[in-house]
């Protein structure tokens, strides 16, 4: 799972293991996470385009298990982003069901 991109845009694919899928509490980790890197850091889903930095829009992909999520960062430290936010969804969520 390398990131991919060029120019400091960066994207990574990953799958959402954890039974419940992408709810409240590992949407606010992802933001949470998110929040403290200067880069720009979106999650996609088909047609869908969440900044990963808010919560909410996170929660409206309404993604459950076995989803597969793209995402995307530029910026000075897109990459670094990249690499801890895909090691939460690896994690799955540090144990979050």
């Amino acid at each position: 799972m390398e990131p991919t991109g060029e120019n400091n845009s960066l994207e990574v694919v990953v799958c959402v293991e954890n039974e419940l899928g992408l709810h409240a509490r590992p949407a606010g980790k992802v933001a949470q996470l998110a929040q403290s890197f200067q880069a720009d850091i979106a999650l996609c889903l088909a047609d869908q385009r969440a900044d990963a930095k808010s919560i909410l829009d996170i929660l409206s992909l309404a993604a459950p298990q076995g989803t597969e999520i793209c995402i995307k960062a530029s910026g000075s430290d897109a990459c670094e982003a990249l690499e801890q936010i895909s090691q939460l969804f690896h994690d799955k969520f540090e144990g979050d069901t």
